[in-house]
Parts: structure tokens; sequence; C-alpha cells
């Protein structure tokens, strides 16, 4: 569902791409917080299995809700059906996020089926990418290649299908209830910690100065017992740890946010296959399921010979090397600003005036450097830089015809505004309106697809119709006159004025288009195209590179990071730690909603660099705290080795323990 989410928002509910970003994060960071909600709901309340089907079937009304919304013909609220739908399924996602794999877990005896257990959650995580493989490919698909309901996009089967088959997932999980092992709620250690420390600090703001500790942790020592108070201590030391990690998540969930913006103004043409931008995301778990196999044959054994061996290391070059792919993307932003349109911006307004006549003129105007325009017949005048002083210019026009028996139009005076662009269209034959004035479009069309409009000076009553040359069928109807602005699919189109083909033309992805079309005297017309915005010209595979690279730090900072804590953690906390794990993805998308509420820079480029920059010294940052860091005991599987060479000990040989500080290719 987040797949096309970001372009849902932009496209559909019409949120600037700023808004859609933050609404995506806010989104993404609350199914990340919900984590904890779903935690103490499960070992403290319902256990695994209920709290799973529940939040489950909240999942699937939120799902619902959206679907529903998407559906123009019922006319429903969108906005607020999306926003609820989208809180339901931030509640159902992030409540079963930490009992799923726990709940399979639990299906195993220990120690005895340990191979057996390993086995399973490399097939969930396996299966996790998988079904992220198949979404990413599909729901693009069913966004964009569906019509319905009179549209060009069809969300509301896009966010429909994932809608029911998350409701045939939770029949086939409940037909299973009578093979699982279900484990009773046990109290939940999450709470325990927040009292400990709760107890902790209270206390000592009572009795700092009547009765000091070694420790403020040792200030709950008088109603919770010394054992859960030094595993505490354990945690806190690793949460300490984990502060700077949440920078690394505000780049990585950007792929479904800012870089699929990036992708909407390239080009995916491909021939015969025609990637969408947000099917791009498929490259995330396609190269997970490609990278994870060979990290183990090839990666970590090769970093082993230059000294990378220990998990705080891993860590540390896996936010590197995110950081670099936010360098790739800002560098090919940079290349992608060169294609961009100029638009007008504060103090200058655009003008265009288009020539429907077979005649050329001459026109007088007060914008100072072009006090005569000259025109040619079937031409066009372009000017882009308009200056305005205050908000608007008083625009005075006089024509004058150098051609024999033209028209005589007459002059006037028209409000240029600044930050927008202002299109004059002479057309006689429309004895209404000869000279017709509109706003123009001449930005990067948000969706991707082209935009086309005809300028028609035909005889009224004229039907103007857009043919798909391939399937030959109607894609847009209009009387002469209407002059609209219309979204296309890219392709070839035939252009045809009451079933008279005048023109053949070809619209590209991005590309903003007029076609102006005069009925001569004969009988025949002219008509030619003109490219108010380029399409877009650079190649969405310039994308790969970054992609690649984000996945690659994906690989060893995630996967290592989740051995990490649970390594480390002491036994009794070892779920806390990977809910406080979770915790660093939701305060990662907040640091995204931060940054992009601020705006502040004009280039995505300077903000893809900034995040970069924030993301190197952040691993700054962290191998100095990592150098720091005081690993928990081996008894625990800890990190026995520091992140440099310096004080390096030796690890302990323990009988019938599994150290993994002896394990130089973990």
């Amino acid at each position: 569902m987040r797949t096309i989410l970001v372009l849902y928002l932009s496209r559909q509910l019409d949120y600037s791409d700023d808004t859609a970003t933050v609404i995506f994060h806010i989104f993404t960071m609350f199914v990340y917080f919900l984590c904890i909600l779903g935690a103490i709901i499960s070992d403290s309340w319902l256990g695994k299995f209920k709290t799973i089907l529940y939040l489950s079937l909240v999942y699937v009304c939120g799902s619902v809700l959206v679907t529903l919304g998407a559906m123009p013909p019922l006319n429903l609220p969108a906005t607020t059906f999306t926003m609820i739908g989208l809180a339901l399924i931030a509640l159902g996602s992030g409540g079963i996020k930490p009992c799923v794999s726990a709940f399979g877990g639990d299906q195993f005896k220990m120690p005895e089926q340990l191979k057996q257990m390993t086995t399973f959650f490399s097939l969930f995580y396996f299966s996790i990418n998988a079904g992220s493989l198949i979404s990413t490919s599909v729901t693009p698909i069913l966004r964009e290649d569906v019509h319905c309901f009179g549209e060009k996009e069809c969300y509301s089967l896009a966010f429909g299908v994932p809608a029911v088959l998350m409701a045939v997932s939770i029949v086939i999980f409940v037909l299973g209830r009578p093979l699982y092992k279900s484990k009773p709620p046990a109290g939940n250690m999450v709470v325990l910690v927040s009292k400990t420390i709760g107890n902790a600090i209270s206390t000592k703001w009572k009795e700092k100065k009547t009765n000091p500790r070694e420790h403020w942790l040792d200030y709950a020592d008088k109603k919770y017992d010394r054992q859960l108070i030094e595993d505490v201590k354990v945690l806190m030391r690793v949460l300490v740890l984990y502060l700077p990690l949440p920078i690394f998540w505000a780049l990585f969930d950007q792929q479904g946010s800012r870089w699929t913006f990036q992708a909407t103004r390239m080009d995916g043409d491909m021939g015969a296959w025609d990637i969408k931008p947000d099917q791009l995301q498929v490259l995330n778990p396609l190269l997970i399921l490609v990278f994870i196999p060979l990290y183990d044959v090839a990666f970590y054994p090769a970093l082993s010979l230059i000294g990378i061996r220990r998990p705080l290391q891993k860590l540390t070059l896996g936010g590197i090397l995110a950081g670099v792919a936010f360098i790739i993307s800002g560098v090919v932003e940079l290349k992608l600003e060169k294609t961009y349109p100029t638009l007008p911006t504060q103090h200058i307004s655009q003008l265009r005036i288009f020539n429907g006549e077979n005649c050329p003129y001459t026109i007088t105007t007060n914008i100072p450097g072009h006090q005569f325009i000259n025109i040619p017949a079937h031409g066009y005048y372009v000017n882009k830089d308009v200056p305005v002083s205050g908000h608007t210019f008083e625009f005075e026009y006089t024509f004058m015809a150098t051609g024999q028996n033209c028209y005589d139009f007459q002059g006037g005076s028209y409000k240029l505004v600044e930050k927008e662009a202002h299109t004059l269209f002479m057309n006689t034959k429309n004895t209404s309106y000869p000279l017709i004035w509109y706003e123009d479009f001449v930005n990067k069309p948000s969706r991707g697809s082209p935009m086309g409009r005809t300028l028609t000076n035909v005889q009224m009553g004229r039907t103007i119709e857009w043919r798909k040359v391939k399937k030959d069928t109607i894609e847009h109807q209009e009387p002469a006159y209407t002059n609209n602005l219309t979204e296309f699919s890219s392709g070839d189109y035939k252009i045809l004025v009451d079933g008279q083909e005048v023109l053949q033309t070809t619209l590209s992805t991005g590309g903003v288009y007029t076609i102006l079309i005069d009925e001569l005297q004969n009988g025949q017309y002219y008509a030619q195209e003109i490219i108010i915005t380029d399409p877009n010209s650079m190649s969405i595979l310039w994308l790969i590179p970054q992609y690649v690279v984000m996945t690659l730090g994906e690989v060893m900072f995630s996967v290592t990071g989740l051995e990490f804590s649970y390594s480390q953690a002491p036994v009794t906390m070892k779920s806390v730690l990977q809910a406080c794990w979770l915790l660093t993805v939701a305060f990662g998308n907040v640091v995204v909603v931060i940054i992009a509420e601020l705006k502040l820079f004009d280039s995505q480029a300077s903000e893809f660099f900034l995040f970069a920059g924030l993301m190197f010294a952040d691993m700054v940052l962290f191998m100095f705290m990592a150098y720091r860091y005081k690993p928990n005991n081996p008894n625990a599987v800890a990190e026995i080795e520091p992140l440099t060479e310096k004080d390096k000990k030796s690890p302990l040989e323990l009988e019938g323990i599994d150290n993994k500080a002896l394990d130089t290719n973990e």
C-alpha cells in the first residue's frame, strides 16, 4: 500500500510534494511507534494470537476505508476517509509487527529445534521481501494500467487488492489455530522496565542528598530486585548507543517519498516496457534477496580482510553507504534540474502569444525591451521573464497586420500576475472571442503523465478528437474552443477535426504540449505541435546506483543491528530491545518530517546533500560512542571486541555457550 501512497496523496488528494512527503513519513512513524502498544497488548492482556487477529481486522478496516475514499462515484470525503484509514492501518500494522515473528518463534521447542527455528526465521524474512517484491511490481500496474470510473488511474483497485488479500490472510491464519502453540500473556517487560526507570527517577529526586547511590538506577532497589536493575543498566547502555541510529532510517524511508517523486520527473520508457515511478521501489526487495546470501559468501569475508568484522563496525559502514546513496541521488538531481522548465517566480511573470491566423502581425507592447513583437503567420512568441513590480503588471498591447486581407484585432490591456504564466490566443473564426486569454501550466505534470491542449481557429461547432494510434480509440474529445489542458497517457496520437486527421504527434512522459490548428480557406487544416514543457529526457535507470548502494547499506545496517540488539540484551530484555530498535525507525521518520516542514532549500538536490551530510556526521558520532561502549557480559552472547583495535581483549571461551565474538564471519 505504501508503494503508491505518496502518489495518491499528491495526484488524487492534491497535496503538494512536501505535504505528501510529510504525511507519508508521519504515517510510517506511527506504524513503528505503535509497535510498543502491540507488544504491551500482547504480553499483558490478549496474547500473541488474539493480538494478531484483532489488529489484523483493524488493518483490513483501514484498507477498506482508504479504498472507498478512492472511489469517485461514491462521492465520499476522500481526504477524511484516507486519513482515518491510514490511522487504522498504522494501528493494525504497527500492533502486529512485534507479535508475528515472536509468535512464529513460539512454535518451536528450544533448544531441540534451534535449527528448525533458524530456518523459519530465514523463510520468514525471505517471505517478507518476496511479498514486497510482488507488491512493488504489481500495485503500480494496477494503479496506472487499469482505468476505472472514467479516470486515467485506478487507485481504488490498487488499494482494494491488498485489502482483499489481507482479509484472505486472516482467514488462513485463523484456520491454522488448532495447530498453533499459544503461550498465555505473562506480563510485559516494557511496562516493567518503564516502571523501574520511573521509580529510580522519582526516588533519586527525593533521596539524592540523604541517600546517594553510585548509579541513578540503584535508587529503584527498594522496590525492584538487583538483577532487574542490572539488566536495565545494560539496556540503557545499548539505548544510548541507539541515539544516532534514527538518521539512517530518515534516509532509508525516503525511497517511498522523495525518491519516488524524483522518479516521476524521469523517463521510464524502455521501449516494450514502461517503468512506472513507484515501480522502481521493486529494486529494494529484489536486491535484498540477492545480497543476503552474497554477504555471507562474499562481502563479509572480503570486509574481514580489511579489519571490518565486528557488528558496530558493520553498522557504521552501513550508515556510510546510506550517506553515499544520498550523495548519488543529489548528483542525479543536479543533472535532472537541467531538464526542468523555467518557472515564473516572485516579481516575474511569463507571456506566450499564439497566432492562429495565416497572417503575420506586429504587436506593440509596454514590456521593457520588447516594444515591438513580430509574430509570423501561425507563429508564436514566448517571454519567460516579464518583470512585475508589486504583484501585477498591466500589459498593454496593440496589433498591426503586416499582410494582405488580415483581421484587424482590437488592442487592450491584461493583468500579468507574478509567479504565473499567461497566454493569448488569436483566433478570428471564434466570432465571440477573437482574443482568448488564459493562465497556462508550464511546470512538470505532478502525475508524470503528459498533458496536452488544443488551440483551434476553426468554424464554430466543430469537434476535436485525440485518438491513440496503437489502439485507434478516442482518448479525449471536446468541442472547438474548449481549450482544456488534458492529461494523457504517453504514446502516439492522431488529432482529428470532425473526423478529418490534421496531425500525428507523440506525447512523452513529463511533457506539456499545445496543438495549434487553423482551418484554411480551401477546407484543409494547418496544424503544428508546440512544446510548452520539454518531456522527461533523463532515463529512470540513472536511479539504480542509489538504490543498489542504499540496499547494500540496509542489509549491513538492519540485519547486523537486529543481531547486535539480540546478542547484547540481557535474557529478560530481548523483546524490549527489539521494540526499541523499531522505535529508531519511527524517530527517523520524525527527522524527515521536521526537515520537510522547515523547507530549507528550493533545490531538492540541496536537501539530499543535507541528509548525506547528517548521515556522515551521525556516523562519526556513532564511531566515537561505539569506541567508548562497554560490551555486555559474554554470557549474554556479547560483542567482546571494541570498534577499534585499541584495548582489544580476547573473547572468553565459554563451555556450552555459542559466543559470537569468536565468529569473525557473522
